[in-house]
């Protein structure tokens, strides 16, 4: 039996850069209505690497529609572009600053992919499962397990002379740009 129908968001847009901005606080305004809190992060993950993909490479134009739909236990986001040409996934070099967007879809969600949209166009996709039990917050196991670790007192915390933990490495920062 189908608890409630199908939900269902869409927005056309320009893939700019200040666009894409507008559109992840649609879509995480659309899931907070929709009651899918827990989805928000990965969702506009998402969104923002699918976007930047058609801003990056679609042509002739950067005109796009992004849906998200909702029927039961499974939200599926697209963005659809008019490039007929498919993305390609490539294994990006360690200090790359970029084609790694894909591989984070892939990895944040539950399934993903691409097809063709008529003879001048594709849509990519990828789906996030909305069930209590994979959108819910880590189990009492996992965080009593957390918990049980000891925790050290402040007097046996050793310091460096330069103030750092021994353990640790200064912060580095790699930002091109």
């Amino acid at each position: 039996m189908i608890s409630y129908p199908s939900r269902h968001c869409t927005v056309e847009l320009q893939a700019l850069p200040s666009r894409i901005g507008q559109v992840r606080r649609i879509v995480s305004a659309q899931l907070r209505y929709w009651h899918l809190d827990a989805l928000i992060d990965r969702a506009s993950l998402g969104v923002t690497e699918l976007l930047s993909n058609v801003h990056r490479h679609a042509q002739p134009d950067k005109t796009c529609t992004v849906e998200i739909e909702l029927l039961l236990d499974r939200l599926t986001v697209s963005v659809r572009d008019h490039d007929p040409r498919m993305p390609v996934v490539d294994d990006a070099e360690p200090l790359a600053t970029c084609g790694r967007g894909l591989a984070m879809v892939a990895a944040m969600s539950e399934s993903w992919g691409v097809r063709p949209d008529g003879e001048c166009g594709k849509v990519v996709w990828f789906t996030l499962p909305t069930s209590s039990a994979a959108v819910a917050a880590p189990s009492r196991r996992a965080r009593r397990t957390v918990l049980e670790k000891p925790a050290r007192r402040f007097a046996e915390v050793g310091h460096a002379a330069d103030g750092l933990r021994p353990e640790h490495a200064p912060a580095r920062s790699a930002v091109a740009g």
